[in-house]
């Protein structure tokens, strides 16, 4: 997830439709509410949860410099792909 202004957050979830709606609706922890991150602008889905934390942990461990990479390879103008995730659960 990140803000308009790329301030960018990592997490992990069993369910994205909802937990991006949570941010979007600024109901999730306080970090994402205060700095208004609200777009999701990259995301994998994983067959595992242990799998997910696992790449979770390592995203984290990153510097931001490889983190904005990551996001470019797949999203280079940084859309907001929340709506379609959203729109893909109904």
């Amino acid at each position: 997830m990140a803000s308009r202004s790329r301030v960018l957050y990592v997490g992990m979830t069993n369910n994205l439709p909802r937990r991006v709606r949570e941010h979007k609706r600024k109901e999730a922890d306080s970090f994402t509410a205060r700095y208004n991150v609200t777009r999701l602008v990259w995301y994998r889905t994983f067959p595992r949860p242990q799998d997910a934390i696992a790449v979770e942990k390592t995203i984290k461990g990153w510097l931001r410099k490889k983190k904005v990479a990551l996001i470019k390879e797949e999203n280079p103008s940084w859309n907001d792909l929340g709506p379609a995730v959203m729109a893909g659960a109904q």
